[in-house]
């Protein structure tokens, strides 16, 4: 077969391929049918997945309504303005208003250990040649720089020894000032050969002074304030200047010690003053550990305020014992808070925030922070209970906004007319209208004053379908004053509002499912008529084309054989 004879028209002039296509397209009318009604099921089933969505929505409003909780929300309000008071009301606590007076804040207990628990900075000598600046167990640092003693300059460096700053205050000032340091107080003290000793400047720059804890007397002798040596709390245990040793200890350093009953294990080889400390906080003690440097004393408090003790406990020589909390401890007692309510008797509570525990008084909480009196209000929480109508009126309008649009048929002013997609779902146009129904109706089997959403002030818009609250004050009065038999409207078990618009919307819903389903097996079964149509089609085709190539074939040969003849005609004349 000639490649050629494939072009239409080729040796008969007639285009044939436009008119196989012509042909087969009247002979597809069916299977484009068919593809409109695809498209159109497949936006029937955007629509029904979008309305599905917002019933969704509109059941999650009404499951809200039927909430136990919503309609015992309370509020409290304290009558002072700006009041830094916590307060918070539980639900169903009784409504009214509540006068506390509070004579007494709670404050915490807590066990300070004995002071200067670290050694002193050479405890067997005067002689503080091997100390060094840089580790000196005193409570601050000290920085490198200079200092200033009778309007002299001394520098001072961290690799100085406490003896070589001794010796530069007495270079420094010509021998009228001198340091020493006594082992028996662990102090230091400067004397002046004549008059006072005047120390520091405006200009120095090391705090060698604040740190040894040297302060003007006005006198020719000046000594630090307090002992000198303090704990290293950053230093492992056995090197941290304690000045009593650590025996209660196994072979490998480690012991326990125990608070209210808690055991806490520590090792004198790799804990630290630090370490344990917050070993303690984090445990369940209940118990808070902090060092004091000014001081050199371990305090134990507790979390929790009130009148309540710290227990410690551990064997002698223990790190307790070192830490100067099993003996020449201070103990303060914890306060408990004191207040009265509605003018009563005094009352107590372990806590600052006073609660049903204390005042008797069902979910009702104050936290106080100040030894006052404040008058606390109870009410309905109104704002929550209407925000939840609002929304539920919301996704309501919503739901029959969108069936009103889809199922829409209008006409234009020349005539036409014009269907939304499921203008033809004669069941969705009755599930607005039962909705609209449900909400309208009376609900049976209450007894209290509320029995229609009308008794709320609620109502359908004049001429729409919409619901809207026409009588704003009625719904907070009725919120406010009526909760009971709102919340009986509401959240009646099977009989109430919600309870029957959730059981119908989950109807809808099923049915929605059901509706989508149909129309995706309606497209499915439609995609294969089409494809079965398209395959007929392409075989017809297939013939076609072949029967044209074959006339073209047999035009060419005519044609041929004319010529032929017209030649030899030619010829012989």
């Amino acid at each position: 077969m000639s490649t050629g004879l494939q072009v239409a028209g080729l040796a008969s002039n007639f285009d044939w391929k436009s008119f196989v296509d012509q042909i087969l397209n009247l002979e597809r009318t069916p299977a484009a049918r068919m593809e409109r009604e695809q498209a159109l099921n497949r936006q029937k089933v955007t629509l029904l997945d979008s309305l599905g969505t917002k019933l969704s929505a509109l059941q999650t409003a009404v499951r809200d309504l039927k909430t136990d909780t919503l309609f015992g929300k309370r509020t409290a309000i304290s009558a002072v303005s700006g009041s830094t008071w916590g307060l918070a009301a539980g639900n169903n606590t009784a409504a009214g208003t509540y006068a506390i007076a509070v004579s007494r804040l709670a404050s915490t207990a807590k066990l300070a250990g004995a002071a200067d628990i670290g050694s002193a900075l050479n405890p067997a000598s005067n002689d503080v040649s091997g100390l060094t600046l840089a580790n000196l167990p005193i409570g601050q640092a000290v920085a490198a720089g200079t200092f200033t003693v009778n309007g002299a300059q001394v520098t001072v460096g961290l690799t100085d020894s406490l003896e070589d700053v001794f010796d530069a205050i007495s270079t420094a000032t010509g021998g009228a000032v001198t340091a020493s340091y006594s082992s028996a107080s662990d102090r230091v003290t400067l004397t002046s050969t004549s008059g006072s000793v005047m120390l520091g400047a405006a200009n120095d720059t090391s705090n060698f002074l604040r740190a040894l804890q040297l302060n003007n007397n006005g006198t020719g002798s000046v000594s630090s304030s307090a002992r000198l040596g303090t704990v290293k709390p950053a230093a492992t245990l056995v090197s941290a200047n304690l000045s009593t040793p650590i025996t209660a200890v196994d072979g490998a350093g480690a012991g326990t010690f125990s608070i209210n009953g808690v055991a806490i294990d520590y090792n004198v080889n790799t804990d630290s003053l630090t370490s344990i400390a917050a070993r303690i906080n984090a445990s369940t003690a209940g118990v808070s550990a902090t060092y004091d440097a000014v001081n050199d004393r371990v305090t134990l408090a507790n979390k929790s305020t009130g009148d309540l003790g710290i227990a410690v406990s551990e064997a002698a020589g223990g790190l307790l014992g070192a830490l100067g909390l099993t003996s020449g401890t201070t103990f303060t007692r914890g306060d408990n808070a004191q207040f009265s309510l509605n003018g009563g008797a005094t009352l107590t509570s372990y806590s600052n925030t006073v609660d049903s525990s204390s005042h008797g008084v069902e979910g009702l909480s104050v936290t106080v922070d100040s030894a006052t009196s404040q008058t606390v209000t109870v009410a309905s929480d109104t704002s929550t209970m209407r925000k939840k109508l609002e929304k539920f009126v919301e996704q309501f309008n919503g739901v029959q906004d969108f069936i009103d649009v889809q199922t829409r048929v209008t006409t234009s002013a020349r005539g036409d007319v014009n269907a939304a997609a499921l203008s033809g779902n004669r069941e969705i146009q009755d599930w607005a209208a039962s909705l609209r129904r449900m909400v309208f109706a009376a609900v049976s089997g209450v007894t209290g004053s509320v029995k229609r959403l009308d008794d709320l002030g609620l109502d359908f818009t004049a001429g729409a379908n919409k619901l809207e609250i026409k009588d704003s004050a009625k719904l907070d009065q009725a919120l406010a004053e009526r909760t009971g038999d709102v919340a009986a409207f509401f959240t009646a078990a099977t009989t109430g509002f919600a309870a029957k618009l959730d059981t119908y919307l989950g109807r809808i819903d099923t049915k929605n499912t059901d509706q989508q389903k149909t129309l995706n097996l309606q497209t499915t079964s439609l995609g294969d008529q089409i494809a079965a149509i398209d395959r007929r089609l392409e075989q017809r085709r297939a013939l076609l084309e072949s029967a044209f190539i074959r006339m073209e074939e047999a035009q060419q040969k005519l044609k041929q054989q004319q010529s032929s003849l017209d030649a030899i005609f030619a010829n012989k004349s």
